[in-house]
C-alpha cells in the first residue's frame, strides 16, 4: 500500500494532486487543510471516500477503487485548542476509512488527521493523538491501522513516540523534514502512526504550493485480524 499523506495549506496545493498520484502510484490518498466543497469524486484513478464537511478546512481521504472498497467511514471532532475555539477552522480532525482489500480478501484502517496548531500545548496534541488512535480500533477491532497526517508536533518526538508505543502503535518519521515555511519552526511535522502494518519507508516528496510537503507511506500488512479472516472464509 502507498499512502500519500499532504497538507494542502488552505486548498492552495489542491491542483497538484492528480499529478501527484499518477507519479507516485499512490493507493490512498489523505488529505489536510482541503476545500470538501472543491473536492471531486474521482482523482488520478482515486475515489474519494469521504471529506468532512463541519470544517472551515477539511479532511478527505482517495482509495483506489480497483484494489479497495470502503466499508465504513468515520471522522472525528477531537478536544479543542484556543485557536479552534476562537477561530473554529476545524471541527473535526480525524476522518477513518475501513478499507475492504479486493484481491488479499481482508480489511485495514487508514485515517486522515490534524493536530491542534502549534499555538496549543503538546499535552494536548497528545490527548487528540491518543483519542484518534483509541476511535480507529473501535472502526475495526483488531485491524491493521495507519493514520498519516499534520501531527503539528516538530520537538520531543521521542516522548511522542513512546506514549503512541503504549497504545501499541509505531511512529514513523520521514526521510526528510516536512515543513519549510519559518526558518525557526523547520522539521518533522507529518508522519505515521500504525499497528499490523510493516512500514518500508516514509519518503518526503518535493515541495509543491504548501507550506508542507507531502509524504508518501509505503507499509505492506503484517498479519490481517484473525476476525477479519474469520468474517472473509464465512462470506
Amino acid at each position: 500500500m502507498r499512502v500519500i499523506s499532504y497538507n494542502l495549506r488552505k486548498h492552495r496545493a489542491a491542483r497538484e494532486l492528480g499529478g501527484l498520484v499518477e507519479r507516485h502510484g499512490a493507493d490512498v490518498l489523505c488529505l489536510q487543510e482541503c476545500d470538501s466543497a472543491d473536492m471531486p469524486d474521482t482523482l488520478g484513478g482515486l475515489r474519494l471516500a469521504e471529506a468532512t464537511q463541519r470544517n472551515r478546512l477539511g479532511l478527505a481521504v482517495y482509495f483506489r477503487e480497483n484494489t479497495y472498497r470502503a466499508v465504513e467511514v468515520r471522522s472525528l471532532a477531537l478536544k479543542k485548542s484556543l485557536h479552534d475555539r476562537v477561530l473554529k477552522p476545524a471541527e473535526e480532525r480525524m476522518l477513518g476509512v475501513r478499507l475492504h482489500d479486493i484481491d488479499e480478501g481482508h480489511e485495514v484502517i487508514v485515517a486522515s488527521f490534524h493536530a491542534a496548531p502549534l499555538t496549543a500545548l503538546n499535552s494536548l496534541r497528545r490527548h487528540q493523538i491518543r483519542t484518534a488512535l483509541s476511535e480507529l480500533q473501535e472502526l475495526g477491532p483488531g485491524l491493521p491501522a495507519l493514520m498519516v497526517g499534520d501531527f503539528n508536533y516538530p520537538v520531543f518526538k521521542e516522548h511522542l513516540g513512546q506514549k503512541v508505543r503504549e497504545q501499541g502503535y509505531e511512529l514513523s518519521l520521514s526521510d526528510a523534514r516536512t515543513y519549510t515555511r519559518y526558518r525557526f519552526f523547520r522539521g518533522h511535522y507529518d508522519f505515521a502512526t500504525s499497528v499490523g502494518f510493516t512500514i518500508d519507508k516514509v519518503q518526503t516528496l518535493p515541495q509543491g504550493l504548501s507550506d508542507h510537503l507531502p509524504i508518501l507511506v509505503t507499509a505492506e500488512v503484517t498479519e490481517p485480524a484473525a476476525g477479519a479472516r474469520a468474517a472473509d472464509l464465512a462470506s
